[in-house]
């Protein structure tokens, strides 16, 4: 249910002005670390970014990127792939080669972007919550470091909200920040959830983004120092739900599990927001990832035994058709089941929880695990999309 109050559509807004590419777009080009499959990078594509370079370290995911493109046909980015840890990037010939790409990017006007989502585990309550101590944890360090030292015009770190949230680990957060600061950026911050963009999932994410100092005039600084003004990014332009109040919607609870039931719609829910709703759209049963799907070890007891709706236990959790989804994290023993068959969602299924056009197809040659490991770690589409058009709004803003 959309009003006025409670409601932003996704619009664009603002007056342009600068320098804009044909589409009316700011000519920015981006540098994607942690890649994963690209969904973050489609976001970004899909309102008129170029992505110029892409990192990727995890094989699986490097193929699962280049092949669903193609399979697309979307161009491949104009430096290649670096399939490398990111820390390499910090030191030698690959520093100097960065270096030279990102001045490269540079010219004509151009401004250069840093986007990535470095590994999250070490922040994760889920996870192995080792903070900014833990292996994956090192890497936020590195990619602000490598943020630091290339200095692009502007950059997107992503993480999860324990980041931010948790005691423990908002002083790493605020160490990251502070390295950002010191090294000329202005920044602003939002806790986001995929709900917000039109993605039928409950997933917290922290989003920090940063500005050549620059490129910001002190009027939109907070106290003139390295925050953004609270009224100067424009977070809200492109959010499509209040969470608040969609959260506190009649949403249903449990239903009885029945194989191959019918259960109406109900009233009172934005239907756009259902598991059953991105099922259909993305026609998931005819889908080349639609028999991607782990079957049972044992029998079909513990499959029909957990009512439709009941998401309350870790692991088993089986979806309500009428209601979003949880987080769709598919590691740490986490399994989703499907709403009204006995058995897991598909890897078609897990894709369009994950808001992706039905042309996204993940290889056939990764194994199964991969699959949904490459569907876990990636940012919704939708959600990506709405981060971008944010960054794009506050490029015209500044120039």
């Amino acid at each position: 249910m959309q009003t006025e109050e409670s409601t932003l559509p996704i619009r664009e807004s603002g007056k342009t002005r600068g320098r804009v590419n044909g589409a009316g777009t700011p000519n920015a080009r981006l540098f994607s670390f942690f890649s994963g499959a690209g969904f973050l990078d489609l976001g970004f594509e899909a309102v008129g970014f170029e992505i110029v370079l892409v990192n990727e370290i995890y094989r699986p995911f490097l193929v699962s990127y280049t092949k669903s493109r193609e399979r697309m046909g979307l161009p491949k980015p104009l430096y290649g792939y670096e399939a490398c840890d990111v820390r390499d990037l910090l030191v030698g010939a690959k520093r100097t080669a960065l270096g030279k790409k990102v001045r490269d990017a540079k010219r004509d006007g151009h401004l250069v972007g840093f986007i990535g989502g470095p590994p999250c585990p070490d922040f994760s309550i889920a996870g192995h919550n080792k903070g900014g101590d833990g292996d994956n944890g090192r890497l936020s360090a590195s990619y602000m470091e490598l943020v630091c030292q290339q200095k692009p015009s502007f950059f997107v770190f992503e993480n999860v909200k324990g980041l931010w949230q948790t005691k423990r680990h908002r002083e790493f957060y605020c160490d990251l920040r502070q390295q950002a600061w010191d090294a000329g950026y202005v920044t602003d911050e939002r806790m986001i959830n995929a709900l917000e963009y039109g993605v039928p999932q409950d997933r917290d994410r922290v989003i920090l983004v940063g500005f050549q100092e620059g490129l910001v005039p002190q009027h939109m600084r907070r106290d003139k120092g390295h925050l953004f003004d609270h009224t100067a990014f424009p977070w809200r332009d492109y959010v499509s739900y209040n969470l608040d109040v969609t959260k506190n919607l009649p949403w249903p609870t449990q239903t009885p599990f029945g194989a191959n039931s019918v259960l109406p719609a109900p009233p009172g829910v934005p239907i756009e927001l259902t598991v059953q709703h991105w099922f259909s759209a993305n026609a998931v049963s005819i889908h080349p990832n639609a028999n991607d799907v782990f079957l049972p070890r044992q029998g079909l007891a513990r499959f029909i035994s957990i009512p439709e709706g009941d998401t309350s236990r870790k692991s088993y959790k089986r979806l309500h058709r009428w209601r979003y989804s949880p987080t769709a994290c598919y590691g740490h023993n986490e399994v989703h089941l499907h709403p009204y068959e006995p058995r897991r969602i598909s890897v078609a299924e897990a894709l369009a929880l994950q808001s992706l056009p039905a042309s996204y197809v993940l290889p056939a040659e990764l194994s199964l695990t991969d699959k949904f490991k490459t569907v876990g770690n990636g940012v919704p589409y939708l959600a990506a999309r709405g981060i971008a058009l944010t960054i794009q709004e506050m490029i015209r803003r500044l120039t």
